[in-house]
């Protein structure tokens, strides 16, 4: 067989099986987080979240709003300068963000085993 031959039959090959992965992650809603932020903001999304009580005064201001908390987990930067500290059992993480406005925020986490605390919430002078 010629080397063309073979070189369109591997084409063909991997064309389709290619497809059949690509396919297959997007059913499962797979994501691929292999660098350190999207692993931790991954990992703190997939648990039961609660709000602190000093969190929750904050929130009730006007400057912020539970969507800017959700789009910084969604999109923040984590601060490893200040974050991976162990604390009762779990670590403290600081998420950097802005809100709608564009006014930048921190946002300071417990991260347990089993569930994902917003401890505060900090406006960020520029």
């Amino acid at each position: 067989m010629k080397l063309r031959y073979r070189l369109s039959y591997f084409m063909i090959g991997f064309a389709i099986s290619s497809f059949a992965v690509v396919a297959i992650l997007n059913q499962k809603q797979t994501r691929c987080t292999y660098f350190p932020n999207d692993r931790v903001l991954s990992n703190i999304k997939s648990k039961p979240f609660s709000i602190s009580k000093e969190a929750s005064s904050v929130l009730a201001e006007s400057w912020i709003d539970s969507v800017d908390v959700k789009n910084t987990l969604q999109f923040g930067e984590v601060d490893f300068d200040r974050s991976n500290i162990g604390y009762k059992n779990g670590k403290l993480y600081t998420i950097t963000g802005k809100t709608m406005q564009n006014e930048p925020l921190e946002l300071v986490i417990e991260n347990y085993d089993d569930k994902a605390i917003l401890k505060e919430i900090r406006k960020i002078k520029k």
